[in-house]
């Protein structure tokens, strides 16, 4: 009856949404994907995501790190555009069945020339923007490993010269399985905090006055407008089809997403389905496909539809709704009946503007 229950949720909703509310948001980097292996799904795996990359999707899904975790990536964001995005995470894996995460995703913007309203075509040299993403995570398992919860506290960074914002939101995440990890339910809330606002010098503006007694500089500061950050619900589902028997994988549960065992089928499929409940923008549906051969390499699949998103005219979005991603992981021993894994995951999202999205990554599981 569980699996059916998501269902009739995405279907209901799919269409709700707020678009009249577009553009009026702030931190929007929160909504973006930096991790190559989620990415390549278009961040539908919110039922099956695994490791610290679950801090942008599902935080509940760093619970199956039982170990160490390490991951790198860059993304070459809306290629012509010259923005960057490096992130970094790390996850360890306690004995009572909890992992603690941390990630970091800071934004290369390029330089922009320094202009004031004195001098306003330039020649004060040039400055780069700072947005930078700090999140901290802790998941758990329960019920005999097919319960996962996790929270997400994230810090919020933006910066240009001498005006800077601040602030803190809050995920949550659950994910079910059943006992052979094929049948996968995942809810997740994300962004949940207060509002941000702009302060600092370079709001401010000087004025020499003269008066009675005599000339004095008068300084009058400028309040900037409040924002929202853009929370979002998440639900998904997804089914793992076993072909070609089990095998017995030399990590324990380093690559699997799957049961948590030492062991897997020898080729899967694995079909998932997700529903984003924008507070600022449409909503999406998705569907996406995932091939997987012993967990060493997977290809994946996936088409994110919202209203409008085949009109290149009407579209609130650069994506076309396309992403697309492969992965190689390989064991390698470290001690005595003892492996690890290292992963390099690739994923490319197509745009209507620009030339598409690259992500590529980095993961080590010791």
């Amino acid at each position: 009856m569980q699996r059916y229950l998501i269902l009739l949720a995405l279907g209901g909703v799919a269409l709700a949404g707020n678009p009249e509310r577009a553009g009026q948001a702030g931190a929007t980097q929160l909504l973006i994907n930096p991790y190559a292996r989620s990415s390549g799904m278009g961040g539908l795996n919110i039922s099956n995501c695994y490791g610290i990359e679950s801090v942008i999707i599902n935080p509940a899904g760093i619970a199956l790190t039982r170990r160490t975790e390490f991951l790198f990536s860059h993304t070459r964001w809306l290629v012509g555009s010259d923005i960057n995005i490096n992130a970094f995470g790390f996850a360890q894996g306690f004995k009572n069945g909890g992992t603690l995460g941390l990630a970091v995703m800071a934004f290369d913007m390029g330089r922009f020339e320094r202009t004031t309203i004195d001098n306003p075509d330039g020649g004060l040299g040039y400055f780069s923007p700072t947005i930078l993403n700090i999140s901290v995570a802790y998941a758990k398992i329960f019920a005999d490993d097919r319960i996962f919860v996790g929270a997400t506290a994230k810090f919020i960074h933006e910066s240009i010269p001498d005006a800077a914002a601040n602030g803190v939101a809050f995920d949550a995440g659950v994910q079910y399985r059943d006992k052979r990890g094929n049948f996968k339910l995942g809810v997740a809330l994300r962004n949940v905090g207060p509002q941000m606002r702009y302060r600092g010098e370079g709001l401010s503006a000087r004025a020499n006055l003269s008066g009675a007694g005599g000339t004095f500089t008068n300084v009058v500061q400028t309040p900037a407008a409040s924002f929202e950050i853009p929370s979002v619900l998440l639900l998904g589902a997804s089914y793992r089809f076993g072909f070609g028997g089990e095998v017995e994988l030399k990590s324990r549960e380093a690559s699997s997403g799957g049961t948590g065992g030492d062991t897997d089928y020898l080729f899967s499929v694995v079909p998932m389905v997700g529903f984003y409940a924008h507070s600022f923008q449409n909503n999406q549906l998705g569907t996406g496909l995932e091939l997987r051969y012993k967990n060493y390499f997977m290809v994946r699949g996936a088409y994110l539809w919202e209203p409008d998103i085949t009109s290149q005219e009407k579209t609130q979005n650069a994506f076309n709704g396309l992403s697309f991603g492969a992965t190689v992981e390989l064991p390698f021993r470290t001690g005595e009946n003892r492996y690890s894994t290292f992963g390099i995951d690739y994923s490319y999202r197509p745009t209507y503007f620009f030339n598409g999205t690259h992500s590529i990554g980095a993961r080590l599981y010791l």
